[in-house]
């Protein structure tokens, strides 16, 4: 098994700071795919987290504010 990269264990990190509010701001999600493309390599666990955080929004869990 490989071990995440330390993008993705910033990029989790990040993402769960985000939305402890229930809110992602514009300003947080470009933070959030800033760290995702860093090593313009997205890995199996960073598109998992991602596709985690569109699944929120998409179902409402979390809101997209401005």
């Amino acid at each position: 098994m490989t071990r995440p990269s330390p993008s993705a264990k910033k990029l989790s990190e990040r993402i769960k700071a985000a939305i402890a509010d229930g809110k992602l701001t514009a300003k947080e999600l470009h933070e959030i795919l800033d760290i995702a493309n860093a090593d313009q390599h997205i890995d199996a666990e960073e598109r998992a987290l991602l596709a985690q955080l569109q699944e929120m929004l998409a179902n409402g869990t979390v809101k997209q504010s401005p």
